[in-house]
């Protein structure tokens, strides 16, 4: 947040740590991929300009994220995964505004596709949001 839009200067290495956090779990309290996520939002927020070249590989790493969250069968808490599932969309979201519906686009064929009801119900928060 300090940063601002200065933050993208450090968009090529922050993007790096934030895909090798999303994609490891942490433990039961996933504490490390919260704050990441968290850090991708503010990120989203401050450098939206810069995001649609970045967002097939935000993309790809979030729906990962997703599925990877709901089909673990880890010591996680069900309340801890829903708020991994909300941020994630709440990522998702950002990402479509900043992309001009580009996600929206991208996600309907997944959407489609996806049988898992989790996963489907995130995807049409991303779907509905104006």
């Amino acid at each position: 947040s300090r940063l601002g839009i200065l933050i993208v200067r450090h968009l090529k290495r922050l993007e790096r740590v934030i895909l090798g956090y999303l994609e490891v779990s942490d433990g039961p309290k996933e504490e490390a991929r919260l704050a990441i996520l968290e850090t991708l939002q503010c990120t989203i927020e401050h450098a939206w300009p810069r995001m649609p070249c970045r967002l097939p590989v935000l993309l790809k790493a979030l729906l990962r994220l997703l599925w990877d969250v709901h089909t673990e069968q880890g010591p996680t808490p069900e309340p801890v995964r829903a708020v991994l599932l909300h941020r994630a969309t709440q990522c998702l979201i950002l990402l479509d505004h900043c992309s001009q519906g580009q996600v929206k686009v991208l996600l309907q064929g997944v959407q489609s596709s996806c049988e898992e009801n989790r996963v489907r119900e995130c995807l049409r928060k991303v779907q509905e949001s104006t």
